[in-house]
């Protein structure tokens, strides 16, 4: 079997991201720290919407991060499965509501 282009191991690596631009890399980690940190939202909810969002942007470092995150801030299969479905539904929409614009675009041309 051919290897990913995705490696599971480079997900531990995400932290030298820092090694070649150090101050940037500083500030999105604190940056990061804090978005994560209890506020309105409580850390496990903020970790399934960031599990919605992986598969929004279809990022399989995420989804494996947000997954086992996700599991350990005590969310099931079942609202995890919820979420990737209210992820589809949102991409689909968007992909529909663009349709508008071609049936502007047709109306516009045929008249």
């Amino acid at each position: 079997m051919a290897k990913s282009y995705y490696d599971p191991a480079d997900l531990k690596k995400f932290g030298n991201i820092t090694e070649w631009q150090k101050e940037l890399g500083d500030k999105f980690f604190d940056y990061y720290g804090t978005v994560f940190q209890e506020g309105a939202l409580t850390a496990r909810e903020k970790s399934l919407i960031a599990l919605a969002v992986s598969h929004a942007v279809q990022c399989p470092y995420c989804i494996d991060a947000y997954t086992d995150d996700c599991l350990k801030k005590g969310v099931d299969e079942e609202q995890m499965m919820e979420a990737v479905h209210v992820t589809a539904a949102i991409k689909g929409g968007a992909a529909l509501v663009h349709g508008v614009q071609m049936m502007n675009k047709v109306s516009d041309k045929l008249m």
